[in-house]
């Protein structure tokens, strides 16, 4: 992979609908919380990597050129990467890139999304092919279907998905009520859950993430840098990106081979053989909670089609044997194009125990994960403490 690279420092402004602020303070304020958490300043950069969903969006074009103040990259070199839903594993990636290339020794990546004000869910039901590809209804109907394609491959009964599903969502929600930058922060129940309004069947009220405004950014940093500037940072020990066919029928979405086959690369980087064993904490990108169930398999964390037994069991809970998003994930928090670096930040502040009160104990290494795209890409970054 090149030269080892660490985080260094990571900033998240409170999501949620942020009608207080710009959308260039918002970005504004993470690159100030980031900066601030390692101690340097954007004179210490080579270079910026920055990501949102695509301008139609946004609502604005080329959206890094109206955040250039704000990003600090006044006589900086800037990149802009977008992949939808996985653009802040994008980021991420095009930074960590930068600096194992030797390229850069410090790069910021950000990532944003000010929902409010733009129209994410009617891009979504008009973006697609409109003679074979699309969707009436957008996200929920999309994944309300794949998620019954996954529960018929593998012929799963429905209550015991329902049930499965509804402890993804409980102990989401816990973390989110534990996680000072969340956007949703309530205290649900497992019948909360299972009997709130039907969206999409079978996804409920509960079942699906929120339209949240907010940024993420994190600092990236070449070994000789790191341990300079850093006392404790998160060694990037291996990633992994896959992508696959634009047309939604012509692969199978139960069993998700770029879900795999990205794991498998970001193992294989890591030295991991077993991931359930050797994880300790995973921040699975969980926009519906029927979908962190689907990628617990597709991760290599529980055998095909046996999820919602293992999450009945409490494998994947709060003090389980492998706790995911602790943070409350996505389904707690979703600026779409900031939502997977901040599994990456998430990861960064578990394994350098700076989670505060959503914090694993005694967590060492950790996955981070997102998805994107018309459900096609899908991308991993493993951070560890130790280089």
């Amino acid at each position: 992979m090149g030269r080892a690279v660490a985080v260094i420092g990571t900033g998240q402004t409170k999501h949620g609908r942020r009608d207080d602020l710009s959308y260039p303070d918002l970005v504004r304020q993470a690159v100030k919380a980031v900066f601030e958490d390692a101690g340097i300043t954007p004179k210490d950069v080579d270079g910026v990597v920055y990501g949102s969903m695509p301008s139609m969006m946004e609502g604005v074009a080329y959206n890094h050129f109206y955040f250039a103040d704000a990003l600090r990259v006044v006589g900086k070199p800037l990149l802009r990467t977008e992949t939808c839903g996985s653009t802040g594993q994008s980021v991420a990636h095009t930074a960590i890139h930068w600096v194992a290339s030797g390229m850069a020794d410090v790069v910021l990546a950000i990532a944003s999304e000010k929902e409010h004000e733009g129209d994410a869910q009617a891009t979504m039901m008009t973006i697609l092919e409109p003679f074979l590809l699309v969707v009436i209804g957008g996200a929920p109907v999309a994944f309300s279907l794949q998620s019954r394609e996954w529960m018929g491959y593998y012929h799963i009964d429905d209550d015991k998905a329902r049930e499965a599903a509804s402890i993804v969502s409980v102990d989401s929600h816990n973390g989110g009520l534990a996680n000072p930058f969340a956007h949703i922060r309530v205290q649900l129940t497992k019948e909360d859950v299972s009997k709130a309004p039907i969206i999409t069947y079978p996804v409920r009220l509960y079942d699906v993430c929120p339209v949240s405004d907010g940024a993420c950014a994190v600092l990236f940093a070449s070994e000789e840098k790191a341990k300079k500037i850093c006392k404790k940072p998160a060694w990037v020990k291996g990633m992994g990106f896959r992508g696959e066919e634009y047309f939604i029928g012509d692969s199978n979405k139960a069993v998700w081979q770029s879900t795999i086959e990205a794991s498998k690369e970001a193992y294989k980087q890591a030295g991991i053989t077993n991931p359930l064993k050797e994880l300790d904490v995973a921040e699975v990108y969980n926009p519906f909670s029927y979908q962190e169930l689907m990628f617990l398999e597709c991760l290599g964390l529980c055998p095909p089609g046996e999820a919602p037994e293992y999450v009945i069991k409490g494998t994947f809970s709060p003090g389980g044997e492998l706790p995911c998003d602790p943070s409350g994930g996505v389904l707690c928090t979703n600026p779409i194009g900031a939502a997977g670096l901040i599994r990456v930040a998430e990861a960064a502040l578990q394994v350098t125990g700076k989670a505060g009160e959503h914090q694993v104990e005694g967590a060492k290494l950790a996955l981070s994960h997102a998805m994107g795209g018309a459900e096609q890409f899908n991308g991993i970054t493993i951070l560890g403490s130790k280089l």
